[in-house]
């Protein structure tokens, strides 16, 4: 897209089921909310949408100037006010499109989030198609979906929107990019295949 592309990496949750810090846990040598970090990055300068504590992966990316850190200060009353506070700064920023992202998804590559951006329209949202069919993050959105987003709250999220939406442009993505890491079991098989 030729316009101005507002990028945000969701990282307000508290990691309950991982028994937090969840995040910041190393994988393969780095910490993984920072592979989500660097593959946006390749597309701008993303604003993690973090929680308080702000994790130390998204402090270390501020401090090598590869993103921008966003303080959700209402992140305990669920994932729909990060969107909200995302989809706000877009807004006043002028962008044209917002690029959402999960930063517990380290698989996704810079590829995948190009693409999710080429294929936005000024209506119509672009987003993951999962393995069942349905409309997903990562996923990409105009400036015209910006007020819905912010009004988002509690746990429902962009995928809520998406699944109501009329029209949605699916992108394929390799469905091993789309796995997120929510507990120690998702951590231990995707560090046992040593994919990264």
């Amino acid at each position: 897209m030729k316009g101005g592309l507002a990028i945000a990496v969701l990282a307000a949750g508290k990691a309950d089921r991982f028994g937090g810090g969840k995040l910041d846990a190393d994988l393969a040598g780095q910490r993984l909310g920072s592979y989500a970090v660097e593959a946006a990055a390749a597309l701008g300068v993303p604003k993690i949408v973090s929680g308080l504590p702000v994790p130390q992966f998204a402090g270390d990316a501020m401090a090598l100037g590869l993103a921008q850190v966003l303080k959700n200060r209402r992140a305990d009353e669920g994932m729909g006010t990060s969107v909200a506070l995302a989809a706000m700064q877009a807004s006043v920023a002028g962008a044209e499109a917002l690029l959402l992202l999960a930063a517990d998804m380290p698989m996704v590559t810079t590829e995948t989030l190009r693409k999710l951006a080429e294929a936005v329209a000024p209506d119509c949202p672009a987003a993951s198609a999962y393995p069942d069919g349905s409309a997903g993050i990562p996923a990409c959105f105009p400036a015209s979906w910006f007020a819905a987003l912010a009004r988002l709250e509690g746990d429902k999220g962009a995928g809520q929107l998406l699944r109501e939406a009329e029209t949605v442009r699916l992108v394929e993505v390799p469905p091993e990019e789309l796995a997120d890491i929510d507990t120690p079991a998702d951590f231990a098989v995707l560090k046992a295949r040593h994919v990264l």
